[in-house]
């Protein structure tokens, strides 16, 4: 099977990483103020449909909603498993964000970019070489160390084990998505491929949905919403675009950041308004944590960077 190889354009890549890290890490914020007023399920699938008809019109205009003919029998079927997988990704995640806080439902999705990372060396080849086993080690490091912190903190919050094993599974299903989101662009672009992942999940949440409840909304609580819509889209969209320019192993060390832009996010919204988000409590056991994590992230992903061979015809 002809295996897809990044572009070599690197620099491109990290930035749309970046991208992606920064919408992530604010995301579960406004997920969890939404929440307030609207279901897990009506809230995951209007994210969805919005994403749908705005990648949709985006592909219309460009005249590429034609390319699924390059697709046989097993790329529909990778199609349709990436697309569940994307979709139980997100329904676990927000139902794990109802009981956990921003931070430690950031920090247990982390699991997803590590298997990412894992299955981009098994099944697509790619290489560490000994610097970034280091970082790597050093990021799973602190991630325990973090894990710990807030475990501690947090162990005795109704739900927060139940809470914890949805973000869990949310990560495996979210990892094997994105495994296939990178196979498939031998064949698709990345925007075709998302857009067939948007019809699909709004369409399949659509009769567990209750879109009367949008009636409800408030300002700021739709301010919210269109918020958490439009991350789809660019979060997505930017991720999609960074596999098909660097190493799934590198994209998923740079997103393994996101926790500590979560609690930077979450510190800043409630020191500006306190009522609505409590406070993360983190000790120094849990910094420490943090601190590994970053510096094993640019240990797998930035030291003794070289550029990956060309890209095979997408």
């Amino acid at each position: 099977m002809n295996l897809h190889r990044a572009s070599g354009q690197w620099r491109l890549g990290l930035t749309l990483t970046l991208i992606t890290a920064a919408c992530w890490a604010t995301l579960p914020i406004a997920l969890k103020l939404v929440l307030q007023v609207l279901d897990p399920i009506t809230l995951t699938w209007f994210r969805f449909l919005v994403a749908a008809l705005v990648t949709g019109a985006w592909l219309g205009v460009r005249g590429r909603l034609g390319g699924y003919r390059a697709l046989h029998g097993r790329g529909w079927t990778m199609l349709f498993v990436a697309a569940l997988m994307l979709v139980g990704n997100y329904v676990f995640y927000l139902l794990g964000v109802q009981h956990t806080t921003p931070a430690n439902a950031q920090l247990l999705i982390q699991l997803a970019p590590l298997l990412m990372a894992l299955g981009g060396i098994w099944v697509f080849g790619e290489r560490f070489r000994a610097a970034q086993w280091l970082g790597l080690a050093l990021l799973v490091a602190g991630m325990a160390l973090f894990f710990a912190d807030q475990l501690a903190a947090s162990a005795k919050a109704p739900g927060y084990v139940l809470g914890s094993a949805l973000v869990i599974v949310g990560a495996i299903v979210w990892a094997i998505y994105a495994l296939l989101q990178k196979q498939l662009l031998v064949r698709l672009g990345s925007m075709q491929i998302l857009w067939f992942i948007y019809v699909f999940a709004s369409l399949a949440l659509l009769p567990f949905a209750h879109p009367a409840q949008l009636l409800r909304l408030d300002g700021l609580h739709w301010a919210l919403l269109a918020y958490c819509a439009f991350n789809t889209i660019g979060a997505y969209g930017a991720f999609a675009e960074a596999l098909a320019h660097w190493e799934a192993s590198r994209v998923s060390a740079i997103l393994a950041t996101t926790p500590l832009l979560c609690i930077a996010a979450a510190t800043a919204v409630h020191a500006l308004w306190p009522q609505w988000l409590a406070p993360e409590r983190i000790t120094p056991l849990g910094w420490l944590g943090a601190g590994l994590v970053v510096a094993g992230s640019a240990a797998v992903s930035l030291l003794n960077a070289r550029a990956p061979s060309p890209a095979k015809t997408r």
